[in-house]
């Protein structure tokens, strides 16, 4: 049947089958121990009803609840929300994880933690006691918090972390951080730019420290001189025009600038302005993220896209697959970025 029909339920599909609840739910869970004929038959039923498994039917195995959990920063995520300034992560997270765990029959969950909290731990308790997850997604910072990884080690729930490539217990994932820079790094290069200068996130994130490595390597590989040039942000817009403003400070000021994320090259945007430099006439700028907002400034800025849908889209995959013991790729797992050309960046005035 093309169509689900109302109120079938795995009851009906036993019935059909002239089998056990159990049996059902083993065949619906995929579970080795089903004999083939067995597990035809079911499989004939639920075509025939066009049945649609649900998650309490999944669960009558006992063994499962079918939910993965995705962990973000509490403070932080709050204070996107509250300002509005079109910051995505979550949408995008939420857009990878849910349909890809929708491909499987499973369900995403998500929750907010403080990582700064001495109660974490006993938070994390409360929350897995409640929902009892089969996974974990762990985004910046929690993916590199030991306490976190040590209490899902004990637990011994799978997990990933996302936005680490260090050694360690779950499976890592990230963007290619370093290779991201390089690519921004060439692009204003390959503009006829010298001076680039590059605005470092939080060192609270590993990830910064990979961006400005990433850039660093690209300006040696180029030839370009880079001592002085790298300014210290925190992702926050008032480190970004404390940032831009040292750079523009400079005996030989940077014409063109890398920001490790949206908010700061707003700030430095906003800077340019009140300094009566056009942008990208008098300064080019490229950021990272590629949130809905740069594509609305004057004028649209160039940016690397951050693929956040996709990579957790893997990562729910990934646990997935282990726990159904299958054979995971080598670790870390990395995805590409790329970067998408606005109108903010081009040649500087003098070369």
């Amino acid at each position: 049947m093309g169509r689900r029909r109302q109120g079938v339920t795995i009851r009906h599909v036993a019935a059909d089958a002239g089998v056990s609840l159990q049996t059902v739910s083993r065949v619906i869970n995929d579970e080795p121990n089903v004999r083939p004929e067995m597990k035809c038959r079911v499989q004939a039923s639920i075509e025939k009803l066009g049945y649609v498994p649900s998650i309490a039917a999944q669960r009558l195995s006992g063994s499962r609840s079918y939910l993965i959990l995705a962990l973000n920063d509490r403070d932080r995520t709050i204070a996107d929300w509250r300002e509005r300034q079109g910051t995505d992560w979550v949408d995008q997270m939420l857009l990878g994880g849910m349909l890809k765990a929708a491909e499987y029959g499973y369900r995403l969950i998500f929750e907010l933690v403080d990582t700064h909290d001495d109660h974490v731990e006993r938070e994390l308790r409360a929350v897995f006691a409640a929902l009892q997850p089969d996974g974990v997604i762990l985004t910046p910072p929690h993916s590199e918090n030991p306490q976190i990884i040590g209490l899902l080690e004990e637990i011994g729930t799978e997990f990933a972390r996302i936005g680490s490539i260090k050694p360690g217990g779950g499976i890592a994932l990230s963007i290619d951080e370093e290779q991201a820079a390089a690519i921004a790094t060439r692009h204003l290069a390959e503009l006829g730019h010298r001076r680039i200068g590059f605005i470092s996130g939080s060192p609270e994130y590993s990830l910064s420290e990979r961006r400005a490595a990433g850039w660093r390597t690209e300006m040696k590989r180029l030839a370009l001189p880079f001592e002085g040039l790298l300014a210290a942000g925190d992702f926050t817009y008032a480190s970004g025009v404390a940032a831009t403003e040292r750079l523009l400070d400079l005996p030989k000021p940077a014409t063109a600038i890398i920001a490790s994320n949206d908010r700061m090259v707003l700030a430095g945007l906003a800077v340019a302005r009140e300094r009566g430099l056009d942008v990208p006439r008098d300064l080019s700028l490229v950021s990272f993220d590629n949130t809905p907002v740069v594509r609305f400034t004057e004028p649209p800025l160039t940016a690397v896209d951050q693929p956040v849908a996709d990579i957790v889209a893997l990562a729910v995959e990934m646990i997935i697959r282990r726990l159904r013991r299958q054979e995971l790729p080598q670790q870390p797992l990395i995805v590409e970025a790329n970067l998408v050309q606005r109108n903010s960046t081009a040649p500087p005035l003098a070369v």
